[in-house]
């Protein structure tokens, strides 16, 4: 037997919804029977006529349909008009605002039909277009500042409490959107609805700080993959879009730190032909490289690299183009920052050791080995120290590799950890329970050991 097909908002406005018996139940007014009848399956020119009369009324009966009306019929045919209205005008979301509708919940009938209804599962198709209708009726709204010169007059608690609403409003909307990212209600249509509306709505640094509170972000960089079919691609921008609106929101800087994000868009911007893809990953990796860590991280990914053969390629977007010349100008600086000894010694001599490029940068160590002879070796020895003394397992992985680039890059290098007596302490942590200290430290036993005698026993 085959399946009933999805619902869609064509498919919902076939319908034949029975309004005069809403009217006979004193569910909907007279005047808004007429309305109705004036508006509904109406060409799209006369639709659009009828707004420009008299859209907040319009707007007026089709909120207080929703309401008032519990069966989920109707419910959807109301949104697939409110939603056709959009299509047909995305501006019409203003109308929603009109002063007019002063004291109205235009937010609350939406909000309901989000949230769970006394256990009651609504259909996907009511979440969906709810979601998306809300998303645009709350980011039509006029500002506050816009607010507060056009209702002078108002009073402070007026103002507060619509302030309040909205605040509320934004909560139930980003919960509802953080949900779908985590446990999706619809296999294939949960994720990209919610993505793209939040998209829109970080255009709000409120938002962004809700998305962020409810540990939204690991969700969002998961979908920071390369993509190749079109609804892929167009996932995959608006996920991108979206992160690159987060990075203007301080804040939201360590939540993407804790994730894989810096490795993600450089394997977007490696991988993807699609020019808007680009600039909006190229664009958030701008504003991610002047922060923190990530230029270390970004340099260590080949992004300069990267960037060169970006380059070869014809784009035409302005914006690409000039985050290309920054990026190029601000690695540049991060590769010699990278490259200096004086923040190496630093970071040996703090105790406390990470997987930082330089530690893994050939240039680094041919250019600087001879200054490891320094004060007696004194940076050598606080190496070998650490291997004693630390309980951190990176930083007796990161120790071991050191040692073994210095044995690989100085022409005596094995006799001199010899005499600092660091092979013990060395073979002590082969058997390390961690795998990467382990691991290292066989690495560096076997450079220790090498030697022509030995060169066939250890291949």
């Amino acid at each position: 037997m085959a399946s009933e097909p999805e619902l869609t908002t064509k498919i919902v406005l076939q319908r034949d919804i029975p309004w005069e018996t809403y009217m006979t139940a004193r569910v909907i007014t007279t005047t808004g029977l007429q309305l109705l009848r004036r508006y509904d399956r109406r060409p799209d020119n006369v639709q659009a006529a009828l707004l420009d009369e008299n859209g907040v009324s319009y707007v007026r009966v089709f909120v207080g349909i929703l309401r008032d009306i519990a069966k989920e019929e109707t419910l959807e045919y109301m949104l697939a008009l409110i939603d056709d209205m959009f299509e047909a005008n995305p501006k019409r979301a203003k109308l929603f605002h009109d002063s007019a509708l002063a004291g109205d919940d235009i937010y609350g009938p939406f909000l309901r039909l989000l949230s769970k209804d006394e256990g009651k599962k609504r259909s996907w198709f009511i979440q969906e277009t709810t979601s998306r209708i809300l998303t645009l009726i709350v980011s039509a709204r006029p500002s506050e500042d816009h607010f507060s010169e056009e209702n002078g007059s108002a009073s402070n608690g007026s103002q507060r409490h619509l302030s309040d609403n909205v605040d509320s409003v934004l909560s139930g909307l980003v919960d509802w959107l953080c949900t779908q990212l985590k446990k999706p209600a619809h296999p294939n249509r949960a994720i990209p609805t919610a993505v793209s509306s939040l998209a829109t709505l970080f255009r709000e640094q409120k938002v962004r700080a809700l998305f962020v509170e409810s540990r939204g972000v690991k969700s969002l960089v998961q979908l920071i993959t390369p993509a190749s079919k079109q609804e892929e691609i167009q996932l995959l921008y608006e996920a991108t879009l979206s992160v690159w609106l987060l990075t203007f929101y301080e804040p939201a800087h360590q939540a993407l730190a804790d994730t894989n994000i810096a490795s993600q868009l450089v394997e977007v911007v490696k991988s993807s032909t699609k020019e808007k893809v680009v600039r909006v990953a190229l664009l958030s990796v701008r504003n991610l490289v002047k922060k923190g860590n990530f230029a270390h991280q970004l340099v260590a990914l080949g992004l300069p690299k990267v960037i060169q053969n970006v380059r070869l390629q014809a784009w035409t977007d302005e914006d690409l183009i000039v985050a290309l010349d920054e990026l190029e100008v601000t690695l540049k600086e991060s590769v010699k920052e990278l490259n200096s000894w004086d923040k190496y010694k630093q970071e040996v001599c703090s105790g406390n050791l990470d997987w930082t490029p330089v530690h893994k940068d050939q240039g680094f160590w041919r250019e600087n080995i001879k200054k490891f002879e320094d004060n007696d070796y004194e940076v050598l020895r606080i190496l070998i120290a650490l291997l004693e003394n630390s309980r951190d397992d990176k930083t007796l992985a990161v120790a071991c590799s050191d040692i073994s680039h210095f044995i690989q890059n100085h022409p005596t290098g094995r006799g001199i950890i010899s005499d600092l007596k660091a092979k013990g302490p060395v073979m002590r942590l082969m058997s390390n329970p961690d795998t990467n200290v382990a691991r290292e430290a066989l690495l560096c036993v076997q450079k220790i050991l090498l030697s022509p005698k030995y060169v066939s026993f250890m291949q």
